[in-house]
């Protein structure tokens, strides 16, 4: 079993954003990233919390078809890439009749899990 990858598309919050929470469980085991992820008082945090169990859930999959034990809590996040998606633009009105542009991100976000 050599790695497992999950991906989520266009979730919407700001890749800034989603990388504060990423930089934190970036290298680190399955468990203790899911400790700091639950725990995290951050917008980021479901999400990504979301696509490690999704990770996990691909790893014990691919482990199944091949008739091999894994242990998942033992798993290293390999990689975390969180990469900006497109911008939903909104006008919001200004004052003298102007107007300003709301620029509302998305992430996309690629994780993936080793036992090495």
């Amino acid at each position: 079993m050599a790695e497992a990858i999950a991906r989520a598309r266009s979730l919407r919050i700001a890749p800034r954003k989603m990388r504060l929470v990423a930089d934190m469980v970036r290298g680190r085991k399955v468990a203790e990233a899911r400790d700091i992820l639950q725990y995290t008082n951050r917008g980021a945090a479901p999400a990504l919390r979301k696509v490690l169990d999704s990770a996990v859930a691909n790893a014990e999959s691919i482990a199944a078809e091949g008739r091999q034990r894994l242990d998942t809590d033992e798993m290293v996040i390999k990689r975390l890439l969180v990469d900006g998606g497109f911008t939903i633009k909104r006008m919001q009105a200004r004052a003298r009749s102007r107007r300003c542009m709301i620029r509302k991100r998305t992430s996309h976000v690629q994780l993936v899990i080793s036992d090495e």
